[in-house]
């Protein structure tokens, strides 16, 4: 995949954007909230040192394939972090979100999926997205579910039975271009 994304556009109330490195503050404080590590295999918040080093692996991606996760906004705030990378152990973009907790409940990880989908399925060209959530998290799941995603199986993801979810391009997208 040599195809690259805006550095930034928006959906109805969400800024997505590429992560700079002042999002760090935001990152630190994401991770160690303790409501949104409990799904964890080991549910223990990140040092500064682990945040910075998320970021700058989301920086990396972006450098490197031109595009990754967005740094998300809402109303001028940072609200979390989300989008589809590569994945190194599973078949498909992975899809991954997480967002403050002050700002659950606002359909905001429905839109940022909704968002993600079209960019994998649009100007990315995957095949298919993964997206993996712990039995012990079904907001995680309905969110998934919600978006069109299915479970395909349990996997083992950092010591944990994890359910993989997965969804295939829609047959109605089509990509442009000499047929395969």
């Amino acid at each position: 995949m040599n195809t690259s994304l805006p550095l930034s556009h928006r959906s109805g109330r969400l800024l997505l954007r590429r992560p700079v490195e002042t999002d760090l503050d935001f990152l630190v404080d994401l991770f160690s909230r303790w409501e949104v590590v409990a799904h964890r295999p080991a549910p223990v918040a990140d040092t500064p040192q682990q945040s910075a080093a998320m970021l700058a692996r989301d920086i990396g991606h972006w450098d490197k394939h031109g595009y990754g996760r967005w740094a998300v906004e809402a109303d001028g705030k940072l609200v979390g972090f989300g989008g589809v990378t590569l994945s190194a152990d599973f078949d498909g973009l992975n899809l991954s979100y997480h967002l403050h907790p002050e700002s659950w409940g606002y359909g905001y990880a429905t839109e940022l999926v909704t968002e993600a989908l079209h960019a994998a399925f649009g100007p990315l060209h995957a095949d298919r997205v993964i997206g993996l959530a712990r039995a012990a998290n079904p907001a995680s799941r309905r969110v998934l579910e919600k978006c069109g995603f299915a479970f395909e199986q349990e996997v083992m993801l950092h010591g944990a039975p994890t359910m993989l979810f997965a969804l295939a391009r829609p047959r109605w997208i089509r990509i442009s271009g000499p047929a395969a």
